[in-house]
């Protein structure tokens, strides 16, 4: 629960530091630019707040690792979804109203987390979790987004250093494998999500690892 304040937090400064420009540029999620990504954080701050304002009464069928649904095939940008966030983001026209946006809806869902019970049962996307393990996949989302709202903006701050292991290791389990200890867990990150590719010797090092990749979490 505290990671997640503190990964939320981080990624909430990291967009109230962008400077105007920066919206314009490419981010880490294929095909989107960085103000597309910041439009898709309201989406995910909305979805929070709707999640933890829904509880369940039924058992529990996912955790913090089953949440994920993985596959192999990248988005494309075409689903209907990606697509109507392009069109919202380009509508904001004003960079600082979609930092606005973010940091009001973000700030309450931030709020909302601090003050839910690990415990209670919450329903998500026909799914039924504890309220912790909800907030603690979120981990995997902010940190992720982190690594992509600075792919092409290294003026700004990434994530923070334990945001990034705990992440790691959820991938890790999702893969079912260890990647090679003496990587950086961005680097484990960014292959094994497909953000960049590996090179040889990575791949080399990742050995059949490598023809798993990339995990494409959704």
């Amino acid at each position: 629960m505290d990671l997640f304040s503190r990964t939320w937090a981080a990624l909430r400064a990291a967009v109230a530091a962008l400077p105007p420009s920066a919206f314009s540029q490419p981010s880490g999620c294929r095909g989107w630019l960085v103000r597309d990504l910041v439009c898709h954080l309201v989406i995910d701050a909305q979805d929070v707040l709707i999640t933890l304002a829904t509880p369940a009464s039924t058992a529990v069928t996912h955790n913090a690792i089953t949440y994920w649904a993985v596959s192999a095939t990248p988005p494309t940008g075409e689903d209907p979804l990606s697509a109507l966030i392009v069109r919202l983001a380009a509508a904001y026209e004003d960079p600082a109203l979609l930092q606005f946006h973010l940091d009001d809806v973000g700030s309450a869902a931030g709020r909302a987390a601090d003050l839910a019970d690990p415990g209670m049962r919450v329903s998500t996307q026909e799914m039924v979790l504890t309220a912790g393990d909800y907030l603690s996949a979120y981990v995997l989302e902010w940190t992720l987004h982190h690594l992509d709202l600075v792919a092409h903006v290294p003026s700004v701050a990434g994530p923070p250093a334990e945001g990034l292991a705990r992440t790691r290791a959820m991938v890790e389990r999702i893969a079912g494998a260890e990647f090679p200890p003496s990587w950086p867990d961005a680097d484990v990150l960014l292959v094994a999500t497909g953000r960049r590719a590996p090179t040889e010797a990575e791949k080399a090092a990742l050995g059949d690892l490598a023809a798993r990749l990339p995990l494409v979490l959704g």
